[in-house]
């Protein structure tokens, strides 16, 4: 190995996973929620965005659907 490399002559080239990145989004959310998160967190040392998003993420591989018959008058 190298002490230095010269990298001054390599070509750049685009990401091929950029469209798979995360989209940035404003969405608002109560209180609690992000306290829960939040806490969860500092319990598992996982920034609590990303757990908001690993949760979304695993209610969309199991296909889980809110049930908000409770909102109908």
């Amino acid at each position: 190995m190298k002490a230095e490399y010269d990298l001054s002559k390599m070509k750049s080239r685009n990401n091929p996973y950029a469209s798979k990145l995360k989209k940035s989004v404003t969405i608002r959310l109560g209180e609690d929620v992000v306290d829960y998160f939040k806490d969860m967190a500092e319990e598992s040392g996982v920034p609590y965005q990303s757990l908001i998003n690993l949760y979304l993420r695993d209610c969309i591989r199991q296909h889980r659907k809110i049930d908000i018959s409770w909102m109908s008058n």
